[in-house]
């Protein structure tokens, strides 16, 4: 799904890009793309995206904030200068681990998110399958057979 809408979008662009029509076709196709982007539907989406991006996203600097004055906690504590480098080392390991973790559990949400929005919609209907379905196996369809001259 994600590559089929990059390749809507990257063919508008060239299209865009390279007419040759000139500023009246631009102008065309903006005021079309615009009506496209007003719509309702398609700005629910966006506002949902917006939501579940704003809210999941949050996590991961949060983290990486906690991350830093633990950091900066171990290396100006007290002990030896070797004694706060390999605490600050340590707390930068931890750290960085939570990161990860913030930023794994975010990317799960966001795909259970998706599955579950997926399961909402309804299956589109398969076109019939064409080919050899004839009575006589025949691939023309009329059930009978060809005949040479």
């Amino acid at each position: 799904m994600k590559g089929k809408i990059g390749l809507v979008v990257g063919l508008g662009v060239g299209y865009v890009l390279g007419s040759r029509a000139g500023r009246a076709r631009y102008e065309q196709i903006k005021t079309q793309w615009l009506k496209v982007w007003n719509l309702d539907p398609v700005q629910e989406q966006v506002d949902k995206a917006k939501g579940f991006i704003g809210d999941k996203a949050a996590a991961v600097p949060g983290a990486v904030w906690t991350g830093v004055q633990k950091v900066v906690k171990s290396a100006t504590g007290t002990g030896t200068a070797g004694q706060r480098l390999d605490s600050a080392v340590a707390a930068g390991r931890k750290a960085a681990e939570d990161v990860v973790d913030a930023t794994e559990d975010a990317v799960d949400e966001a795909k259970d998110a998706a599955k579950k929005d997926a399961a909402k919609k309804p299956e589109a209907k398969k076109p019939a399958p064409t080919g050899t379905d004839s009575a006589d196996g025949s691939a023309n369809g009329s059930g009978a057979a060809k005949t040479g001259d």
